[in-house]
């Protein structure tokens, strides 16, 4: 529900077209059912599935951005005082949920569609997370949960070289860190897969 607030502008990416991403997933991964329990209750009694007003929660995309040495981009944000990959809300003008977690990582960081590479699946998300998100008085937002749709992306180019420009409003600072210390619970095997094939079809195109 949206409660009080004005109906949200139509989305591009429907709440249908969510409910067939979540099947696929859940059909491709069954054991992340118990995982995605607060989702799929959600997407059985809820609509305007992308716009942040709908609760108890809505949908939000993530960037993980793996450059070449294995080193996860995360980004400090100011107001959860966590260290957390780029990503963020949805926009009406989004095309899909992966163009999203591209048009965050541009937003948040400075690197836009060329620094990077989407691996995997175009459309479904390396990982899909049901989280909790502390109540927020000055945006008039209570306690929710975000259905985080995380999309794997290798940088291209020399690691290093590309320059982060960070959004300050939002986030103060940023850091590549080896991904299998970056505290990403179960979804790090799941990275760790994705770069594996990543890897092994880069060296069948150059032999």
């Amino acid at each position: 529900m949206t409660g009080m607030y004005p109906a949200p502008p139509p989305a591009r990416v429907s709440d249908a077209r969510i409910r067939d991403l979540v099947a696929r997933y859940l059909a491709h991964s069954p054991d992340q059912a118990e995982r995605l329990r607060p989702f799929t209750e959600a997407l059985a009694t809820s609509t305007d599935l992308t716009h942040r007003r709908t609760l108890p929660g809505h949908v939000t995309t993530g960037a993980f951005v793996v450059d070449a040495d294995g080193r996860l981009l995360q980004i400090a944000h100011k107001t959860l005082g966590r260290w957390l990959n780029p990503g963020g809300h949805t926009e009406p003008e989004d095309a899909s949920l992966a163009d999203a977690a591209r048009r965050e990582l541009l937003e948040e960081t400075g690197l836009g569609a060329e620094h990077v590479t989407l691996l995997g699946d175009p459309e479904l998300p390396l990982a899909i997370d049901a989280h909790r998100i502390p109540a927020n008085p000055a945006k008039d937002e209570p306690e929710h949960w975000h259905f985080d749709f995380r999309y794997a992306f290798r940088l291209n180019g020399i690691p290093g070289t590309a320059t982060v420009e960070l959004q300050l409003d939002e986030v103060d600072d940023h850091r590549w860190i080896p991904f299998d210390q970056a505290g990403l619970g179960e979804d790090t095997a799941r990275l760790a897969a994705v770069l594996a094939g990543a890897v092994t079809n880069l060296a069948a195109e150059r032999s």
